[in-house]
């Protein structure tokens, strides 16, 4: 009788692994749950595991050589820059992630940060508990029908941003290189270079992953392109943004503010600068977070690992390529 399959968690941040438990169960497969969330820790149960499912901790290069056994690597969510993907290709191991995850929530997210900003909620609120009843404090407010919200990355997200900012009768511009006009044509927004975007949009919301191309793509340079009066919303990477220059930008009023849900460490340090201004908000990368979409997510990411580790091609992988190597770890059961 062969022993049962263990699946490596790195890290969550949910309350419990019933539901990875349960899909699981189906194989009798073992959970084992990193207690400290370290590379020291990934390394030491690596060899004996089949499968890993990380959330935000880095899956390094060491991690992946060292799983010897393992045949697929899950991720929670979308991004895929904290695993390193092409070592795990090369010795034939399955990734994917969940493409269709906490879309209508970071959405969502980005949206009310356009509207927070736009109508200095955060401040006024402020102003009204430090008692005090200033309305003109900060920048000047506009009439959010007819400004310009300018959408970085036009993949899924981006997508259902656009009828969202369009209910509040914005118009709405994309770029993204790989966006077309049809697409654009056909999705009710106005296809623009990077260039246009930055000096035409009174809003920029970021949707790209972070990939060497993205690297501090939003610098003093963009940045300093921008409206005076125009804010920039993140709730894709931290690392898309180049955060000392936004902070120049912000003191000197470059821009009129930001509205932030990543940041490049998390959770920042007591002496992050950025903490200090008035005219930024900041949320503890909470844009993906909703009942449903933390639920969905679980059951999908060990789905992905059950259909791996049963002979199936999990609907979302990412590296295809490893299906026809000859190092592939897994072994596929003809439907």
């Amino acid at each position: 009788m062969s022993e049962p399959k263990k699946i490596l968690i790195t890290d969550y941040a949910w309350e419990t692994l019933e539901p990875e438990r349960e899909v699981l169960s189906a194989i009798g497969a073992e959970l084992i749950v990193a207690e400290t969330g370290t590379e020291i820790e990934f390394l030491k149960y690596a060899p004996d595991v089949d499968g890993i499912l990380t959330n935000w901790a880095k899956v390094t290069t060491d991690v992946v050589k060292a799983a010897k056994k393992c045949q697929v690597i899950g991720r929670y969510g979308i991004g895929l820059d904290n695993i390193d993907v092409s070592t795990a290709t090369s010795l034939g191991m399955v990734v994917f992630n969940v493409p269709t995850y906490c879309l209508e929530e970071v959405s969502d997210h980005a949206m009310a940060l356009v509207l927070a900003m736009a109508r200095k909620v955060p401040r006024l609120h402020n102003e009204v508990k430090n008692r005090s009843w200033d309305r003109n404090i900060g920048p000047q407010m506009y009439r959010i029908r007819g400004q310009k919200l300018g959408i970085i990355g036009f993949g899924k997200i981006g997508r259902l941003l656009v009828p969202k900012a369009k209910g509040f009768g914005m118009e709405v511009l994309a770029f993204s290189p790989s966006l077309t006009d049809t697409v654009a044509e056909d999705c009710g927004v106005k296809n623009v270079s990077f260039e246009e975007l930055l000096t035409e949009s009174d809003f920029i919301t970021i949707h790209c992953p972070l990939v060497p191309e993205t690297s501090n793509l939003i610098d003093a340079e963009a940045l300093s392109r921008m409206k005076s009066t125009a804010y920039l919303i993140n709730t894709a990477r931290g690392g898309v943004v180049d955060h000392d220059a936004l902070c120049q930008a912000l003191k000197e009023d470059w821009i009129a503010g930001a509205g932030l849900d990543v940041l490049p460490e998390e959770p920042p340090s007591a002496d992050f600068a950025l903490l200090d201004l008035d005219n930024v908000i900041i949320t503890p990368h909470a844009a993906f977070w909703s009942d449903e979409s933390i639920n969905d997510l679980q059951i999908s990411a060990a789905t992905g690992i059950l259909e791996v580790l049963t002979g199936k091609i999990p609907e979302a992988i990412v590296n295809p390529e490893v299906l026809q190597g000859t190092k592939r770890r897994f072994r596929l059961i003809e439907s």
